[in-house]
């Protein structure tokens, strides 16, 4: 084991935790005993996010802050906000990110590539560093950080800047856990798969329309509800005592599985998230 003997992450902060896997995630968290700081670029997303939370889980503890992760500066004061408020963190996970819409990498603007750049490798770098940092003076705590298409060296078209951020990252929390090793401090990976967000949604909305027709038949047998794969990640999130773990929610051998299973054949997730955009919007 890396960290002591019976040890339990209490104090967990995630990053980009007002939607998608990222809120899914501090649902899953809270249900699992741990106190939750949360954080995002909008201060009204942040504040609706803490106020929803504390009023399904009665008695749970909940804060956060608008944080821009690409800022150093920003994960320290998401550290102090969360230890001023809750305790010092022990658990850490890198969770926002941001991704262009599916096309040549030629058409992709070049805001769009400083955006994704910034968001998903610096935001984690800038994370790992700071919470590693602070967690070894501590004597404990665990960090994750965010898989995605691409961390296994997959290539598609249109995911050129999105996949290349996720591979480095593979590379790096690998890098880092070898740095890691023999310390209180663990670092590992999550995978979640294809997880129907608005972020993934517009990924493929805004990219080619061939492209978008493809992935719609895929994702009824790949992709799954954001709490369903969170409530998942959480238990191994919590239970994990060894350096270097990574946790894949969608495997070959899964994804598989499903092909023959008639039920898959028989789903619309696409449908049912679209209408769930539009509810949100009325």
């Amino acid at each position: 084991m890396s960290v002591a003997d019976g040890w339990r992450p209490r104090v967990a902060v995630v990053t980009g935790g007002t939607k998608g896997i990222g809120r899914a995630l501090c649902e899953a968290l809270i249900e699992r005993g741990c106190a939750l700081c949360l954080c995002a670029r909008s201060e009204d997303d942040v504040a609706r996010a803490v106020r929803e939370l504390r009023e399904k889980f009665q008695g749970a503890r909940v804060t956060g802050m608008r944080c821009d992760v690409s800022v150093y500066e920003d994960n320290v004061a998401l550290w102090e906000r969360c230890e001023r408020e809750l305790g010092a963190p022990d658990l850490w996970i890198t969770n926002a990110g941001t991704s262009n819409a599916q096309r040549a990498f030629v058409e992709v603007a070049p805001e769009e590539i400083r955006a994704v750049i910034a968001s998903n490798f610096m935001g984690t770098v800038h994370g790992v560093r700071m919470a590693s940092e602070r967690m070894l003076s501590l004597g404990r705590g665990a960090i994750y950080t965010m898989e995605g298409f691409g961390s296994d060296g997959a290539s598609q078209r249109g995911m050129a800047l999105y996949g290349s951020t996720k591979r480095g990252l593979a590379y790096f929390t690998k890098a880092i856990a070898g740095e890691l090793a023999g310390t209180k401090v663990i670092i590992g990976s999550l995978g979640p798969g294809v997880v129907l967000t608005d972020l993934l949604m517009d990924v493929y909305e805004k990219g080619e329309p061939a492209l978008w027709e493809r992935a719609k038949f895929w994702f009824n047998f790949i992709a799954d509800p954001p709490e369903v794969v969170a409530a998942w990640l959480a238990d191994r999130v919590i239970e994990n005592r060894a350096n270097g773990a990574v946790f894949r929610w969608m495997t070959m051998a899964k994804a598989l599985s499903r092909m023959v299973q008639p039920k898959y054949h028989r789903r619309d997730l696409v449908g049912e998230a679209v209408n769930r955009r539009k509810d949100r919007t009325r």
